[in-house]
């Protein structure tokens, strides 16, 4: 006779099934009472478990089919020195597995194996007499499915899943972890396993299963200024400059060129900011915006000589030459000319020619008052009239008499320079009781400086 264990034991652990709808491993069935797998009972509940001559025996997790004849006899070790005992002698040292003999007229709930083998089925005679297990899964005598794994028992086998697989209708499926959650992000499924990774912007905690983030700024990706957020990074700009299109370099702003009015005159691009700038003659004032003059006669950055008069006007300066009155005039003060009405030449000439210099910028609005005239002596009965003698050839002046003793010079027009423009502008003195007639001239330069702005 051919002597076959048949094992049909698979253990398989239940992942993440609560008790009330726990899974039990194939030979197993849960409990709801005693809240466990419980064995099966293959002989009772499978049809036909073993067939012809072969007897069904009940195992934990499984069956065996045993032949008949090797039940229901007392065993006999064959040992030539001893007497044949009624049942196992524990000094020989077999194992706790065998059955001893019983009365023969109580029927034993187990087989017995009629034979003259002295081990029973699943352990194989040593040289010391002792009975040893018999290593099925070594000796590849076991019956597992090539997907599943054996594993030794005491007198048998069980066949198994390893970890990362179930059994699922009789074989041996891989688990998709990922489907459990077992990445706190990016989970990839491997036979048997499963692999977690980050999303960018982290990185995989040692626990291989968590991710926590990268301060991105720490490897400095910015030009300028950086701030770390939850799975990335921001730049930002110091101030003038704005963030270019990769979202880490900074460029320039052309402050220039958002208004035509940041500065007086000319605006002038530097990195992160402008600066404002002057025509020759100006300085750029507090502001940092405004142009105002610059005095070269004050500063005495002039070339005037010790015996001219240094003028200042808008954006430069002028030397005026001394005072020189012409015949039949003579020289009063240092800006005035005086004609004696004593000197018969003088009769038909102004009384008295008074010099002054002005300047004007080209941009002045109109109408503007620039200059304002008056009788500095009255006399009873007199009164006054005021004209512009000669110089207004461009007609851009004229006089607004403002009382009887007091007039205006008016810029009626626009005025382009640089030039220089020479009004007189005369006072007539009419006093009709003396039956008198005089007049008085102001002769007033204008320096007309070009409009910078």
């Amino acid at each position: 006779c051919i002597y076959r264990k048949q094992t049909l034991t698979v253990s398989v652990f239940c992942l993440f099934a609560p008790p009330a709808a726990a899974t039990c491993t194939e030979g197993f069935v849960y409990d709801r009472r005693a809240r466990q797998c419980i064995d099966v009972d293959e002989c009772r509940t499978l049809p036909d478990a073993c067939r012809g001559d072969m007897r069904c025996v009940n195992q934990n997790g499984g069956y065996l089919c045993i032949p008949r004849s090797l039940y229901n006899q007392p065993y006999r070790p064959e040992t030539p020195d001893l007497p044949e005992p009624a049942y196992p002698d524990p000094s020989l040292g077999f194992p706790d597995t065998f059955v001893p003999a019983v009365p023969r007229s109580v029927e034993p709930s187990y087989p017995r194996v009629r034979t003259t083998a002295p081990c029973i089925l699943g352990y194989t005679l040593a040289e010391d007499g002792t009975c040893n297990d018999i290593d099925e899964c070594e000796t590849n005598s076991h019956h597992c499915n090539p997907t599943q794994v054996c594993i030794n028992t005491a007198g048998g086998y069980t066949c198994s899943c390893t970890e990362g697989y179930w059994l699922i209708g009789g074989q041996c499926q891989d688990i998709d972890e990922c489907r459990y959650g077992y990445c706190q992000q990016l989970c990839a499924n491997v036979p048997g396993s499963y692999s977690c990774s980050c999303n960018p912007g982290f990185i995989l905690n040692p626990d291989s299963r968590t991710c926590q983030d990268v301060d991105e700024c720490n490897d400095e990706p910015c030009s300028h200024g950086c701030f770390n957020t939850y799975g990335s990074f921001m730049c930002n700009c110091d101030e003038g400059f704005e963030l270019a299109a990769d979202g880490t370099s900074c460029i320039d702003l052309d402050e220039c060129s958002f208004s035509e009015f940041l500065c007086q005159h000319r605006c002038v691009n530097t990195p992160g900011s402008f600066s404002c700038v002057c025509p020759p003659g100006y300085y750029v004032y507090e502001d940092g915006r405004s142009c105002e003059d610059f005095n070269e006669c004050d500063t005495g950055n002039n070339t005037c000589t010790t015996a001219q008069v240094c003028f200042n006007f808008q954006g430069g300066f002028t030397c005026l030459n001394p005072l020189q009155c012409h015949s039949p005039y003579i020289e009063v003060s240092d800006n005035q000319c005086m004609c004696s009405a004593e000197n018969p030449a003088c009769r038909d000439q102004p009384f008295t020619i008074l010099y002054r210099h002005m300047d004007l910028s080209s941009g002045r609005s109109v109408p503007a008052d620039i200059f304002q005239m008056q009788a500095t002596t009255r006399y009873p009965g007199a009164f006054y009239i005021f004209q512009i003698k000669s110089g207004n050839d461009g007609r851009e002046f004229y006089m607004r008499q403002t009382s009887n003793v007091s007039a205006t010079l008016v810029l009626s027009r626009p005025i382009k320079g640089p030039k220089e423009v020479v009004l007189d502008l005369e006072m007539v003195t009419v006093n009709n009781v003396i039956n008198f007639r005089g007049s008085s001239i102001i002769r007033l330069t204008i320096f007309v400086s070009e409009h910078p702005f």
